[in-house]
């Protein structure tokens, strides 16, 4: 399937680094390039509009500037195993999802790997929300190298601009559950929900454009009584890390995560307007490298024998600790969980980072679904495609090794 070109009027407002930069980049690219809208709005670009922007994130300067996260010299080697006996044809999944990439690992190897949409292994797609995970894995880090003292900490004590705002008395593990009952509109439709305003605020002078936006956010309920999902509120959890630490958080994902990890490629972290990463979105990176992502926290994020968060921090992150309202399951630390023991990061559109640490599996999504950033039908398929792995391991099991 080849990619619907657009109007190439749009090349005169695209910025990728002058004419040497355009000249340098190669046939396949210019042609995304070419296509991609001069709407910044993505949730309400087309779906022609979004399979050329989700592989091109980062190569498009006038929709958005980026940090890179460089990667090491050595890549975690993920070796081959066996096909997977699924029951379920796994094209007819991968067109239902619009799937760009589909990994599974099990016990470290390799048994699925499927790409569509144009896209293969060497690409970077956008992770959307599934960047909250990692953002959530660097706060425990930041913990853990004595950056910031405690959970129960208050927002305003790292970031001081949030004093006499609503989250002037939210903790940061109320920012990390999502519990803060500060008000706010996640709503993907509405072009006038917080979620699609927030990165075109127009900041205070002096003040972080993210900051100037949710510290104007009203109180709702007192904080720690009700769970909201809010990208706001990763947003400050990014922030905060960042004053920690005193590094960009592209910095010290790689630093902390991509280098150790043995990650393959560079990666990239999308910027606000005032230069900071939006850390409950946007790092592009390559499906093999989520994958690996998903395999060191299945191994206890340890690097050189010692865990780069505090002892018990996963198991705490990747459990309930807020009820979400639906049977079985919860919130966690920027992870959605299941009472199973299993637990995903997800992304609008189709990405997700699958883990069941029972079965020792690692299932990773990159799409672009057909119905919209939430679309119920194709999530329910998703997780219809999460228990046929897990029935096709446990099957395997009981077959025994000989099977």
């Amino acid at each position: 399937m080849k990619l619907k070109k657009f109007a190439l009027g749009a090349l005169a407002v695209l910025v990728v680094g002058g004419t040497a930069g355009w000249l340098s980049l190669d046939k396949e690219t210019r042609g995304l390039l070419a296509a991609m809208p001069t709407n910044r709005d993505l949730l309400f670009w087309s779906q022609p509009q979004r399979d050329a922007a989700f592989r091109a994130m980062d190569r498009i300067s006038l929709l958005a500037k980026w940090h890179d996260i460089p990667a090491g010299s050595t890549p975690s080697p993920l070796p081959p195993g066996p096909p997977l006996k699924l029951q379920l044809d796994v094209d007819a999944y991968m067109a239902g999802q619009r799937g760009a990439a589909l990994l599974v690992l099990q016990d470290g190897k390799l048994r699925l790997e499927r790409y569509g949409l144009d896209f293969d292994r060497n690409g970077r797609w956008t992770s959307f929300s599934v960047a909250k995970s990692l953002t959530s894995t660097l706060m425990g880090a930041a913990i853990r190298d004595g950056f910031i003292k405690s959970l129960d900490d208050k927002v305003s004590v790292y970031i001081p601009e949030m004093k006499g705002s609503a989250y002037d008395d939210v903790s940061i593990r109320q920012l990390l559950t999502m519990t803060s009952g500060v008000k706010w509109n996640e709503d993907y439709a509405d072009p006038k929900s917080d979620v699609a305003q927030f990165n075109n605020h127009k900041p205070e002078e002096g003040v972080d454009s993210l900051v100037s936006y949710m510290r104007k956010l009203p109180r709702e309920v007192p904080a720690g009584t009700r769970w909201l999902y809010s990208t706001g509120e990763t947003n400050l959890v990014g922030i905060l890390i960042n004053r920690a630490t005193k590094k960009p958080l592209a910095t010290y994902l790689s630093e902390k995560i991509w280098v150790p990890a043995g990650m393959e490629q560079k990666a990239t972290w999308i910027l606000s307007k005032t230069g900071q990463e939006i850390s409950g979105c946007c790092i592009q990176a390559a499906p093999r490298d989520f994958a690996r992502f998903g395999q060191f926290i299945l191994n206890g994020a340890v690097v050189n024998g010692k865990s780069i968060v505090p002892e018990g921090w996963l198991a705490d992150a990747t459990t309930s600790r807020t009820t979400i309202g639906q049977p079985g399951r919860g919130y966690g630390y920027q992870w959605w969980t299941y009472d199973s023991g299993a637990f995903t990061a997800r992304g609008i559109f189709g990405q997700g980072i699958f883990i069941d640490p029972k079965r020792k599996l690692v299932i990773v999504s990159n799409a672009d679904w057909a119905g919209g950033a939430r679309d119920p039908g194709a999530s329910a398929s998703r997780e219809a495609f999460y228990q046929a792995v897990q029935k096709a391991v446990d099957d395997e099991a009981a077959a025994g090794p000989h099977s």
